[in-house]
């Protein structure tokens, strides 16, 4: 079944969405990868607060291409989450409700996930140019010279989304993997 929602998300919301389900996310969102990772979280523990509201947002793991004349972005596919495992569980306990990447987490974010009750969601790898149709508006608004990888703030409408990961823990990748052995 496809659901619509919208972003910043509800904990009501995140309790409504269950591993295999298919979304459609309207709302604002914002890009972090890596190198953004990093200097939010070691900045916040050297007391300066988050670049952020973090408290039910969405983070999309992601560096977009520059934008071609008219465009409103470039290609704007998602990264490998795992990259951002390290980071993940204190952006979640201070409040983060959503990321959206490809591939697994370790078991320190989904425990992490299901104490603050968030989400991951998957976004289909390769297909950037697809994504960056949905997305209406983007700016930056952190880390500037980070380029690719500066915080961005998106609109995006109808971003096709699948959640991998729901608030319980149950986990898309396993849930395959064990129909897949049942065979």
């Amino acid at each position: 079944m496809e659901k619509k929602i919208t972003a910043p998300l509800t904990k009501e919301i995140i309790k409504d969405l269950k591993a295999g389900d298919s979304v459609l996310l309207s709302g604002v969102i914002y890009t972090a990868r890596d190198a953004a990772h990093e200097r939010m979280t070691r900045n916040f523990k050297n007391g300066e607060p988050f670049p952020i509201e973090l408290d039910n947002q969405v983070i999309y793991y992601a560096g977009p291409c520059p934008a071609k004349p008219g465009e409103v972005i470039g290609s704007c596919g998602p990264t490998t989450a795992g990259r951002m495992d390290a980071y993940t569980p204190i952006l979640l306990d201070n409040g983060l409700g959503a990321m959206i990447g490809k591939g697994a987490r370790n078991f320190e974010v989904v425990e992490a996930m299901k104490r603050n009750t968030a989400v991951y969601f998957g976004a289909i790898g390769g297909a950037g140019a697809l994504i960056a149709e949905s997305i209406k508006k983007a700016e930056v608004i952190a880390y500037d010279d980070l380029g690719t990888e500066a915080i961005r703030r998106l609109e995006v409408e109808d971003l096709p989304l699948v959640v991998l990961i729901d608030c319980e823990g149950n986990d898309l990748y396993e849930m395959g993997q064990a129909q897949y052995r049942e065979i």
